[in-house]
């Protein structure tokens, strides 16, 4: 068995050198790139605002119940369909071929937090035609109960929503049991 030789102290230089030249800068975060640029949400957030504002006091507050829930285990898979769904279509959507166009992580939030902001992530994906998308869950417990809580009320949730088509555990690559691909109607009933 042979010993790893270093490279020569010069070489280490050049190398160090050119990722400078090259514009390499070290990673400050390790959190997952969903792969969309950020962008400023503060007009957008202003007219979510002005539009909570305004909504007349009768109406439903919630699209999602949190009845009786059904506890998932952290290892496994998500997977719902409506009863029309062509398979092929459920197919391609369980083995990551329909692009996903925007995510939404629920990591850190609470269970209410984490409500709010799948629904209105739901609606907006819904206003921009969107056909795919992902949702981060996780799937640690914390310790409300002795199972993932964020899971299995997305389960829940995402079992409700109107425009739900299809919604699978995602492959490894996109957060595997701890994420799923969530398929949208894009026309039909009201989100």
């Amino acid at each position: 068995m042979s010993r790893r030789r270093s490279p020569p102290e010069e070489e280490v230089s050049l190398f160090r050198q050119a990722l400078k030249e090259a514009g390499v800068q070290r990673l400050v975060n390790d959190r997952a790139d969903p792969g969309k640029p950020r962008r400023d949400d503060t007009q957008r957030l202003a007219a979510r605002r002005e539009a909570a504002i305004s909504a007349a006091a009768d109406a439903p507050r919630s699209r999602t119940s949190d009845g009786r829930v059904e506890p998932v285990r952290p290892s496994t898979p998500l997977d719902f369909a409506v009863a029309d769904l062509p398979y092929r279509t459920h197919s391609a959507l369980k083995r990551g071929q329909i692009d996903w166009q925007a995510g939404l992580d629920l990591h850190g939030y609470t269970l209410d937090e984490a409500r709010e902001h799948l629904e209105r992530f739901l609606h907006d994906a819904r206003a921009d035609r969107l056909r795919c998308v992902l949702v981060v869950h996780g799937k640690a417990w914390t310790g409300m109960a002795d199972y993932p809580v964020i899971k299995s009320h997305v389960n829940a949730w995402l079992r409700e929503w109107p425009s739900v088509l299809a919604f699978c555990s995602a492959r490894d690559v996109d957060g595997g049991t701890g994420a799923v691909y969530v398929l949208l109607r894009r026309r039909g009933k009201d989100a």
